[in-house]
């Protein structure tokens, strides 16, 4: 039987899980190439021979998105299969359109293909888009579940944005892990909050490999969802979280709705500072769409390490890249607290941008007058430390999940703003848990 020449549209995650868990191993199939978006400088690499086994001596090249139809006639492919997430519904469509008028098939893996089995039980923790809320709601669970005794180990969404070979199986159990592994500033904001509460945490590209270690020093994984993906494992609970700031995003996203129609819990997050006519109709879509689903409302209050660095000032607010860019967030933790602190006015970066992050704002030209903490590379870091420093500010609200100043070196007066998730009233996300899994 001649194989199906396959091409998997990604961006450096769920891409790569797809192709390991189903195409990897399976003679009916030739995945020719990679496309990537979304994250920069990963076009142009190659899937190592190391990881995309036997029937793949070579390796697996990846090329830029826009070169897709091209590749379609070149390499002769007869299936396209998307694999990224955080779009909207006609986005998706989009590039269907754009491989169906190829005479190809378009397809969506779904988890009974490509969710891992754990031997232990899983939480998964998801959302229905970037910058909901779900690391603190993961922070939120792993420590209910060390308050009930059990040993925790949190496989967090891929990020392989180095060397893919030497990043196969991660793990991160102190600062100097974050070193260790090179890691970028997006990877940091996701680790370094699970160390620093003591959480162990699994990353890499194998994500089958990456279970079966995490299961020989865990009681209960706990799955870390990123750009809100779907589980790579299947889920003993669902959580998923939603913001009643982007009303109507839960039901108009990839995979976003998926998460949502899967879930078990549904928290609304941010209810201190959403609409509440927006929180009705985030309440409704759940209803509609997942009427059995648990409802849990709950807020992320803000701390601010320094007020008086905000208030009567002219602040510079960087904020979670992420969130900004695909995430489409207007604001973040920084600007809540240069708002409820009393800063006097907001700086725009615009004029002072260096390096890449000038092309970040042609890409994302409606990120405004926040500045997002981009670190993909040394690079990156390092034109985000220019600019801040270029900046004529009289002071930086750090809004990001991690300390910038650890990495970079801020010459302005900073403060910082962290937040936890609060959860309020009834149902009680840590009594479902505790009801769960108690022994």
């Amino acid at each position: 039987m001649t194989p199906i020449n396959v091409l998997i549209m990604g961006a450096a995650g769920r891409d790569f899980h797809n192709f390991n868990v189903f195409f990897r191993n399976n003679p009916q199939y030739c995945v020719k190439a990679f496309t990537a978006t979304q994250i920069p400088d990963i076009e142009g690499r190659i899937y190592p021979a190391e990881l995309a086994g036997g029937m793949y001596p070579k390796g697996i090249p990846i090329y830029p998105e826009d070169e897709l139809e091209k590749l379609i006639g070149e390499m002769d492919i007869k299936e396209v299969v998307f694999s990224y997430s955080d779009v909207p519904h006609e986005y998706v469509m989009h590039q269907a359109s754009r491989v169906n008028a190829k005479g190809i098939s378009f397809r969506l893996l779904g988890g009974k293909e490509t969710m891992v089995k754990s031997t232990k039980p899983v939480i998964s923790i998801c959302a229905v888009r970037t910058g909901c809320g779900k690391s603190q709601t993961t922070r939120f669970v792993s420590n209910t579940l060390k308050s009930l005794g059990y040993k925790v180990a949190a496989i967090r969404h891929p990020m392989p944005y180095g060397d893919l070979a030497a990043q196969k199986v991660q793990r991160f159990a102190e600062l100097e892990d974050l070193e260790k592994h090179n890691c970028t500033i997006e990877e940091m904001e996701e680790y370094e909050p699970h160390i620093m509460t003591g959480t162990v945490v699994y990353a890499g590209v194998d994500y089958e490999a990456i279970l079966r270690q995490a299961e020989t020093e865990a009681d209960i994984i706990v799955w870390d969802g990123g750009n809100n993906d779907m589980p790579f494992y299947r889920p003993d609970l669902a959580i998923v979280v939603t913001d009643p700031l982007r009303p109507g995003h839960e039901i108009s996203y990839y995979p976003g709705e998926t998460n949502l129609r899967l879930a078990d819990v549904v928290v609304i997050n941010k209810i201190g500072v959403a609409d509440p006519e927006d929180v009705m109709d985030v309440r409704a879509n759940i209803r509609e769409f997942n009427p059995q689903a648990i409802i849990v409302e709950a807020a992320s209050p803000i701390s601010v390490e320094d007020p008086s660095v905000i208030t009567g000032k002219k602040v510079l607010v960087v904020e979670d890249g992420p969130t900004l860019t695909h995430g489409e967030m207007a604001f973040g933790a920084g600007i809540v607290a240069a708002d409820k602190f009393g800063a006097a006015d907001l700086v725009d970066p615009r004029p002072f941008l260096t390096g890449t992050l000038i092309k970040t704002f042609e890409r994302y030209p409606d990120i405004g007058i926040l500045l997002p903490a981009m670190g993909y590379g040394e690079q990156q870091i390092q034109d985000l430390e220019d600019t801040i420093n270029a900046s004529d500010c009289d002071s930086v609200i750090i809004g990001t999940p991690i300390d910038l100043r650890r990495i970079i070196n801020i010459k302005k007066p900073s403060t910082r703003v962290t937040y936890d998730l609060q959860v309020i009233g009834k149902p009680d996300l840590a009594e479902i848990i505790t009801q769960r899994f108690s022994e």
